[in-house]
């Protein structure tokens, strides 16, 4: 009889997963979503859910990856973020079928749900088509396609030069 609670909680907390358009952009919103990972805690008061152990989620095109992920809704129930961990964090998005795959890598990653956000902390790496960038703290806004990119910054493990790559316009 527990397991039904948090079961019920963990749907409840994912379902904005599945029907918001701010995590999964059009057809994501509709795909289902698949969670593997070795634990689960929930907290419903504080509105959490943490995976630990080789966590892997999955909506249509994204993807978030690491040792352990920790997703928070905000007062109304809403998913407000993800927070990704581990010696190589992952997350991936394809923003529109008409554009290539983001991927980024760090060893924290935070999704910002509303403002469609992504902050690659640490060993940060960036790669969307062919352009890449690298650095301590990189930060995407996926809807305006803007990078900011800095070599130290909080979390950050000393400082981490900035490089890019950007392929010329065909």
């Amino acid at each position: 009889m527990t397991r039904t609670p948090a079961l019920l909680f963990c749907l409840a907390l994912l379902l904005p997963l599945a029907s918001a358009p701010t995590l999964a952009q059009g057809r994501d919103a509709e795909a289902p979503i698949e969670v593997e990972a070795d634990r689960l805690d929930l907290d419903d008061r504080a509105g959490t859910a943490v995976y630990t152990g080789a966590v892997d989620i999955r909506q249509g095109s994204m993807r978030l990856t690491g040792d352990r992920v920790e997703i928070r809704r905000n007062a109304q129930g809403q998913l407000s973020r993800a927070i990704a961990t581990g010696e190589r964090a992952y997350l991936e998005q394809q923003p529109d079928p008409s554009e290539p795959m983001v991927r980024g890598w760090g060893r924290t990653i935070i999704y910002h749900v509303a403002e469609r956000r992504m902050e690659l902390i640490d060993r940060a790496e960036l790669h969307q088509g062919g352009d890449t960038f690298d650095g301590g703290y990189l930060e995407y806004f996926l809807d305006r396609r803007v990078v900011q990119a800095r070599s130290e910054g909080e979390g950050v493990e000393g400082r981490q030069r900035i490089r890019m790559t950007l392929q010329p316009e065909q």
